[in-house]
C-alpha cells in the first residue's frame, strides 16, 4: 500500500458519499475502495485521471520512441529539419 492512498470497504463509501467525493475533490488523492475485503475498484477526482491518461500517453510515446531507435529506425536532427523546413516553405 502506499502512503498516499486510503482503502475504504464499498459500505462505507455507500453510507459516507458525499464526504468521501468531497475529501477526494479537494485532496485529488484517489481511494481504494474494496469489496469484500479485497480492492476492486479505484475512485479519483476527474482532473487527476485526465492528468494520469496523458502521462501514460506520453510514456507510450517514448517507448515507441526508444523501439524504432532500437531498431536503428532514425534519422539525422538536421534531415528531419530541412524536410520539415521544406514542409512548412520555410
Amino acid at each position: 500500500m502506499h502512503a498516499e492512498e486510503s482503502y475504504l470497504p464499498l459500505t462505507y463509501l455507500k453510507n459516507n458519499t458525499t464526504g468521501i467525493l468531497e475529501t477526494i475533490s479537494n485532496s485529488h488523492t484517489p481511494v481504494i475502495i474494496t469489496h469484500k475485503g479485497e480492492p476492486k475498484f479505484v475512485l479519483q477526482d476527474l482532473d487527476s485521471y485526465y492528468e494520469l491518461k496523458r502521462s501514460i500517453s506520453m510514456i507510450k510515446r517514448v517507448l515507441v520512441g526508444k523501439k524504432q531507435i532500437d531498431q536503428g529506425k532514425t534519422k539525422p536532427a538536421n534531415q528531419v529539419f530541412d524536410t520539415i523546413e521544406r514542409k512548412l516553405s520555410i
